[in-house]
């Protein structure tokens, strides 16, 4: 019988879970390795003559020291440092927003993924020639190439960003680094032929999502995924500043994807690992379905231009996260070594937050499993 966690969380032994003695030295390295960020993190924020708001938009707060939690079958195997404060997540995020459009699909809001989002929101962000054609998958694989500003912010500054290993990819072609000027940046292509990691794209996915259900989506995150899975009244989810948007004649925030400018999902270490387990269960909690198996199971379907990427969920493929892993392991990932793995085939969860070398910690948890 599958063990999920309430307000309290069991744990067990390594040797109980199946690990062997070593995965003490594991998690004793894992808290040495400090990634090698500054604690105010406004400091890492993108700067520069190109960003026409060279200054945090959302809210920030310093960051904490390396926590981690690894979950076997539900319970607590290992955990190191404060688990139980919110932090900035930075890119993780993005897999939360993956929920709430698992959400809306459950609430019939989106009927079709490949539809165009023009058909249902029309707040004038996809009427252009470029942005008429978009589609939900579009926008959640980060293939969506949509065109415009939002929130002050234009999407030519994030064009040929790079991020890890598959940073841009197009079916047709290649292309340099990223954009100093409004008129230095690669050409767009058509919608669903190019894939980039792009913050204000994922953010205009936010925004729509908002419109869908004329809330705000920290609103629809805690009623129906959060609460459910009994995570802690801890977490914040912000936007920015200039994210503000009218929805019924009241001014709501729009969140943001990420802390890229600020703002961004902030949680805990455990609400994460409850997050985590949730995806490892097929969107199942104590027998009840918190999101459907056919929504996990789409956002994990590798996107065809990089294989690496789901629906805003990262992908073990070409063990692009994990050596150790098969192909079925996917992560949150974020930046400053922020990481919520999951591998169902062995029933683990792990969380990173702050690690300087999440791979290495990755495999050498699962490296003590006993055959």
């Amino acid at each position: 019988m599958e063990y999920f966690p309430d307000s309290n969380w069991e744990s067990t032994n390594f040797t109980d879970a199946g690990f062997g003695s070593k995965l003490q030295g594991v998690i004793d390295e894992a808290e040495r390795l400090e990634v090698d960020a500054p604690v105010d993190l406004a400091k890492m924020l993108p700067r520069g003559t190109r960003h026409p708001n060279d200054r945090p938009l959302g809210p920030l707060k310093p960051r904490g020291k390396p926590s981690g939690v690894v979950i076997k079958d539900g319970y607590i195997v290992a955990q190191y440092g404060d688990v139980n404060t919110a932090e900035v997540t930075f890119s993780a995020t993005k897999s939360y927003i993956s929920a709430v459009a698992g959400i809306a699909i459950v609430k019939g809001l989106i009927t079709d993924l490949d539809s165009a989002v023009a058909t249902t929101v029309m707040d004038g962000g996809f009427e252009s020639k470029q942005n008429a054609s978009i589609s939900w998958r579009h926008l959640l694989q980060q293939t969506s190439e949509w065109e415009g500003e939002l929130f002050g912010i234009p999407d030519w500054i994030d064009r040929g960003r790079q991020v890890g290993r598959s940073a841009t990819m197009s079916a047709n072609a290649t292309v340099g680094g990223s954009a100093s000027s409004e008129e230095n940046h690669r050409a767009l292509q058509q919608p669903g032929s190019f894939w980039e990691y792009n913050d204000i794209r994922v953010n205009r996915t936010a925004l729509a999502l908002l419109r869908l259900f004329e809330a705000p989506l920290p609103v629809v995150l805690k009623k129906y995924v959060m609460d459910p899975i009994n995570a802690t009244t801890g977490w914040q989810w912000h936007g920015y500043e200039t994210s503000w948007v009218e929805v019924e004649g009241k001014q709501v925030q729009s969140v943001s994807g990420g802390a890229h400018w600020g703002g961004g999902l902030w949680i805990s270490t455990l609400d994460h690992a409850r997050f985590g387990l949730l995806y490892l269960n097929d969107g199942q909690w104590q027998g009840r379905e918190i999101l459907p198996r056919d929504w996990i199971r789409e956002s994990l379907i590798p996107c065809a231009i990089n294989p690496a990427y789901g629906l805003l969920w990262w992908l073990n493929h070409d063990s692009s996260i994990s050596e150790v892993a098969d192909s079925g392991a996917f992560a949150a990932r974020g930046a400053g070594g922020n990481v919520v793995f999951v591998w169902p085939a062995r029933k683990i969860v792990i969380v990173l937050r702050w690690c300087a070398d999440t791979r290495r910690v990755i495999d050498g948890v699962l490296g003590c499993l006993n055959s």
